[in-house]
């Protein structure tokens, strides 16, 4: 089984897939040609799951950062003999900048060896493994190196140094010595395709060279923000690039299946899609750490994939595949141990025909964000967009499964109403865009209906807090969100007092924010969740705590890993990091509280 921790992997991207490297030089996760292809390397979920590592064979320190401004990543690798350094880097195409920035991608993983002093030998072990680890491949040399083929997938490896290849794994032992230069690529084919002529050396360094500008334009042209932990906000902008997948500008919410919530639970999910839910903070952090095209090519996606739907009487799916497939069935692969045997393995996600009702408001807050840079709405828009707002008004009292996916009955969660309200007050206020002007009386008089039952039936007397679901009295995290999507204000007594009835009473010794501590369906428990944390730091910026919400963000970002990556939870009792990695969520709500943050540190001098 792996037994890394989560947090000695770094990612790599192209924009369509992406790779997690070890601190120790290891490509233990791979999908190809998408993030949701099945892997060629799975290492992180068993040990047979294949990989391709490159590091010293003795004892050696490694040190790591990204390139300036890059998700090309530097390893250091030092010994007692001498040092050298490894880039790894997934290749974009040729000659992208700016906006273009993963528009094509050449499938083609670069490794980069250098020897920086002294000598240190080396060990390479290249085990590809197809179909999630299922398939054993067939290795045949060439001058260059080798090809790889396993089912679907074929592979050529480019090799600085000769492979002992006998059987389906190669390796090989060399010295690097200062001055030493070694270049390795990796490039993938399907059967169908016809298999492109593998890069000369020139070519690999070329396009080395040239991914490492296109990350760099993509950041110069995008990052503006200068406030508070800029740096953080920054990277965490570059990382949602990376989560991005260029052809339709979905955004997966992780790139790996199966890391767990709780080490040998069965909280182990596929996150390798696009949820709706994410829509309108996704489209928020953007805005902040990125620009308007990529919410503007986010926002498009997820319409694209949703237009079919509400037709009649049908419900707004909750994700889609990030091509804006709609059939998500869930499968478990039996031969993966998972990590730290934490089983079962399962890709597709099982809660892709659950009802969610907030999913409603979450899309028309994102339309609502998006209103004056895109204009206008076109036709089918304009109607897709009435359905969603008419479709919330219709069905806001049903009782569904939530934003966290419960897979218990159905309740009446408030978060859910919460976001009907949203959508009902998003829609009111584009009805103009919408040529929906003759709606708004309904609309307004449903929102009226909707805020007075969370009012009456949210509010918790004995939690003095907004419970989870009418009539409860469990505290629920996402209770957070209504000062952030302004049914109340922050100052509100009511959202004072649910912000420290949270505070209290849902974190941890550290101060991080459970999602909930009610029973789910499920067996086991689960980690702190980031994401939430950030929550209440941006809910106690809304309500002038500045200083409380400086503290509750600082502790979420102590748990960012040495090249500045978010995990989805961490372990109460270890600290250790959980859950798919890295997460989109977790550095969605960083770059939504430090922006929170900063504008209510510009208006503390005009409220005092």
């Amino acid at each position: 089984m792996s037994k890394l921790p989560i947090a000695d992997h770094a990612l790599i991207s192209d924009c369509h897939s992406a790779a997690l490297v070890t601190r120790d030089g290891s490509i233990d996760w791979l999908c190809w040609p998408r993030f949701d292809s099945p892997s060629v390397f799975a290492r992180i979920l068993d040990d047979d799951g294949g990989h391709w590592s490159i590091g010293p064979v003795n004892p050696a320190t490694s040190s790591r950062r990204y390139l300036d401004r890059t998700m090309v990543l530097e390893t250091t690798f030092t010994s007692d003999s001498g040092s050298a350094v490894l880039v790894d880097a997934l290749a974009v195409g040729p000659n992208e900048r700016g906006h273009e920035l993963g528009a094509g991608s050449p499938n083609a993983l670069i490794r980069h060896l250098t020897g920086v002093s002294g000598e240190v030998e080396m060990e390479m072990s290249f085990a590809p493994r197809g179909e999630y680890g299922l398939l054993s491949p067939l290795l045949s040399r060439t001058p260059q190196g080798l090809t790889v083929r396993a089912g679907a997938d074929v592979l050529a490896l480019i090799s600085a140094v000769e492979l002992d290849a006998s059987g389906p794994q190669a390796v090989a032992r060399f010295t690097v010595k200062e001055g030493d230069d070694l270049w390795f690529c990796l490039h993938y084919a399907s059967t169908s395709e016809a298999f492109p002529s593998p890069w000369t050396l020139p070519e690999t360094m070329q396009r080395l060279k040239q991914t490492i500008t296109a990350w760099q334009t993509w950041s110069d042209l995008h990052q503006a923000y200068d406030g508070p932990w800029h740096d953080l906000v920054h990277h965490s902008g570059r990382v949602l690039q990376a989560l991005t997948f260029h052809p339709t500008g979905a955004i997966v919410a992780a790139p790996t299946t199966s890391l767990p919530e709780e080490i040998g639970g069965e909280r182990n999910w596929d996150y390798r899609y696009a949820w709706v839910r994410d829509a309108s903070l996704t489209l928020q952090a953007l805005w902040v750490a990125a620009c308007p095209d990529e919410a503007q090519d986010f926002f498009a996606y997820m319409v694209r994939a949703a237009a079919a739907q509400l037709q009649g009487g049908a419900e707004l799916q909750i994700m889609f595949g990030i091509g804006g497939e709609h059939d998500l069935s869930e499968r478990v692969l039996p031969h993966l141990s998972g990590w730290r045997d934490s089983a079962p393995v399962r890709v597709g996600n099982g809660a892709w025909n659950q009802r969610q009702l907030d999913v409603y408001g979450e899309l028309l807050d994102a339309a609502h964000r998006l209103a004056e840079p895109l204009g206008s709405f076109d036709e089918d828009t304009q109607r897709f967009l009435v359905n969603v707002a008419e479709a919330a008004a219709s069905r806001w009292m049903e009782s569904d499964q939530g934003i966290w996916e419960v897979r218990g009955d159905p309740q009446p969660f408030l978060y859910s109403k919460l976001m009907c309200w949203v959508a009902m007050d998003r829609a009111i206020e584009l009805a103009d865009r919408l040529n929906a002007a003759d709606r708004v009386d309904g609309w307004k008089k449903t929102r009226d209906q909707i805020a007075t039952a969370i009012l009456e039936r949210g509010w918790s007397e004995p939690a003095q807090a907004f419970g989870q679901a009418f009539g409860s009295e469990e505290l629920d995290a996402s209770s957070l969100m209504i000062p952030i999507v302004g049914f109340l204000p922050g100052d509100d007594p009511r959202v004072v007092s649910t912000i420290a009835a949270i505070a209290e009473r849902l974190t941890d010794e550290r101060g991080l924010v459970f999602r909930y501590k009610s029973h789910d369906g499920l067996e086991g428990e689960e980690g702190t969740f980031l994401l939430c944390t950030f929550w209440l730091a941006q809910a106690q910026a809304l309500a002038g705590q500045v200083s409380d919400a400086r503290e509750t963000f600082e502790r979420a970002a102590a748990f960012i890993t040495d090249v500045g990556l978010l995990a989805e939870e961490v372990d109460p009792s270890t600290g250790e990091l959980l859950g798919n990695f890295p997460q989109a969520f977790s550095h969605i709500g960083l770059v939504n509280a430090a922006w929170a943050i900063s504008q209510a540190e510009l208006a503390e001098p005009t409220r005092a």
